[in-house]
C-alpha cells in the first residue's frame, strides 16, 4: 500500500518532530524545506538555544537509529511551482502536512518588508500547494497547521467552536453553518485567515479533502523521537520574535532574566505540548474527511492560561522575578478564552496538560544550553504600530 507523505516545512520547530513521528509510524516521509528558518537565525543574529545539526545529518542519524529513510528536497514552494508539481506527480502522496509558512506573529510585524514577506510566502505557498494538487490529479489529503489566533484574542463569551458557527437567519426561520468570523491580530494571523478562504474554495470547487488544525501556543521542545540522539534535538527558540511564551519564561528563569510579562499579563492563550502536536497531526492524517465533506477544522489545543498565571507557575517551579513590560502588541489588555476540542478527543486524544515534570524538562534544557543565550535578544522589539513603544526595563507593577 502506497503511504507517501510530504511534510512541507519539515525542518522546523513543529515540522521536524512531526516528520520523525510519522516516519516512526511506518509512513514514507519526504521533507520539503528551503531552510529559511535557519537563514532567519542569521538575519536575527540569534540561534536556537539547542544546537541543531544540518538537515542532512539529522536524516542520516535518524536512519542509523531506526533504519527508516526520510527523503529531502530543498525547495521554496512559494516560488517553485513547477518543481512542486513535478514532486506531486512523482510521489503521489496520500497526504501532505503543510508547515511551510512564516510562523511568528512578532516577526511578521517587524517592518513593512517583514509584513510583505509573510504575506507573499504564506499565501503563495498555500496557493501553490492547492493548485498543484488539482493540476497533478493526485487524490491527496491536506493537513494544514493553522492557529487559534484566527479567532482573535478577545472575549467571545462562549466556547469557540471548531471552525463553524451555527447561526439563525431570516427571522430565525433558517439555520446555517458558517465559518467562525475571523479576527486576526497580526499579519501572520491574517495570512492564516486567508488560508481558510482558499481551503474553502478548493474544497468546494475541486473536492480536495482538507483538515485545518487551529493550534494553540506550543510549549516543550523534545519528543521521544528527537531524544533518541542529541543530533536529532529539536529547536528551542527563546528570542522575542520566535520564542513561545512558556518556553521563553522557563529559559529566562534559567539564565537569570526577569520574566517578560506584557501589560497586565491578563491575556489568555491556548496551549499544547509539542508531543501532542505530533500526535494530533498523525491522528488527522489517519482520519481523513470523506470526499464531498466540507473542510474539517480541529481546535488543536489542550488548555488555556492567562500569561500572569503562567508566569506565577514558573516562579513557583524555579523561582524568578516577574516584571511587566509595555505591550508591543495592539490587543485587549485582558481576555478570557474557552474553546471546544472534542474533535481530537473523539479520535482518542488524551491531552497533556501543564505539569511540573514536563516544565522541569524544558527548564533543564534551558539550563544545559544557557551559555548559548544572548540576553540582548530576549526583549520583543517588534511593534504592532507607531503608537507602541519599546520597553527594555519593565516594572514590578502591572502596566495598564
Amino acid at each position: 500500500m502506497r503511504k507517501n507523505i510530504i511534510v512541507f516545512g519539515g525542518d522546523g520547530f513543529c515540522g521536524w518532530p512531526t516528520s520523525l513521528h510519522i516516519s516512526a509510524c511506518g509512513y514514507n516521509v519526504t521533507i520539503v524545506d528551503n531552510l529559511v528558518r535557519r537563514k532567519t537565525d542569521i538575519e536575527l543574529e540569534c540561534e536556537s538555544l539547542t544546537p541543531i545539526t544540518p538537515i542532512g545529518t539529522r536524516i542520516e542519524v535518524w536512519k542509523k537509529m531506526t533504519s527508516k529513510n526520510i527523503g529531502y528536497h530543498y525547495m521554496n514552494v512559494a516560488e517553485d511551482y513547477e518543481g512542486l508539481l513535478a514532486l506531486f506527480k512523482k510521489l503521489k502522496p496520500i497526504a501532505i502536512v503543510h508547515f511551510a509558512e512564516q510562523r511568528a506573529a512578532p516577526y511578521s510585524m517587524k517592518s513593512p518588508s517583514h509584513k510583505r514577506y509573510t504575506v507573499n510566502n504564506n499565501i503563495n505557498a498555500t496557493s501553490n500547494i492547492l493548485c498543484s494538487i488539482v493540476e497533478s490529479g493526485v487524490d491527496c489529503h491536506v493537513v494544514h497547521l493553522g492557529t487559534m489566533g484566527v479567532y482573535g484574542y478577545g472575549t467571545a463569551g462562549m466556547k469557540i467552536p471548531e471552525g463553524y458557527l451555527k447561526v439563525k437567519v431570516g427571522g430565525d426561520s433558517q439555520k446555517i453553518k458558517m465559518l467562525y468570523p475571523p479576527n486576526p491580530g497580526s499579519i501572520y494571523h491574517m495570512t492564516k485567515c486567508q488560508d481558510a478562504i482558499m481551503f474553502y474554495y478548493y474544497n468546494k470547487n475541486d473536492d480536495i479533502r482538507i483538515t485545518d488544525l487551529h493550534q494553540g501556543i506550543v510549549w516543550g521542545t523534545n519528543t521521544p523521537d528527537t531524544m533518541l540522539d542529541e543530533r536529532l534535538v529539536n529547536r528551542f527558540d527563546y528570542d522575542g520574535d520566535y520564542g513561545t511564551v512558556l518556553n521563553r519564561f522557563l529559559m529566562q528563569a534559567a539564565v537569570g532574566h526577569p520574566l517578560t510579562v506584557h501589560g497586565t499579563g491578563g491575556q489568555t492563550r491556548a496551549f499544547i505540548h509539542i508531543q501532542d502536536t505530533v500526535k494530533c497531526v498523525r491522528l488527522a492524517i489517519e482520519n481523513p474527511p470523506r470526499h464531498g465533506k466540507r473542510v474539517r477544522i480541529f481546535n488543536q489545543a489542550a488548555e488555556s492560561y492567562n500569561i500572569k498565571d503562567l508566569a506565577q507557575k514558573v516562579n513557583e517551579l524555579v523561582g524568578a522575578e516577574i516584571r511587566y513590560y509595555k505591550n508591543p502588541r495592539k490587543e485587549d489588555a485582558e481576555n478570557t478564552l474557552q474553546f471546544q476540542n472534542e474533535g481530537f478527543k473523539s479520535l482518542g486524544w488524551e491531552p497533556i496538560t501543564l505539569n511540573t515534570n514536563l516544565m522541569k524538562e524544558v527548564s533543564d534544557i534551558a539550563l544545559k544550553y544557557g551559555e548559548r543565550c544572548d540576553k540582548r535578544k530576549i526583549i520583543c522589539t517588534s511593534l504592532w504600530n507607531k503608537d507602541n513603544e519599546l520597553d527594555y526595563i519593565g516594572s514590578k507593577e502591572e502596566v495598564i
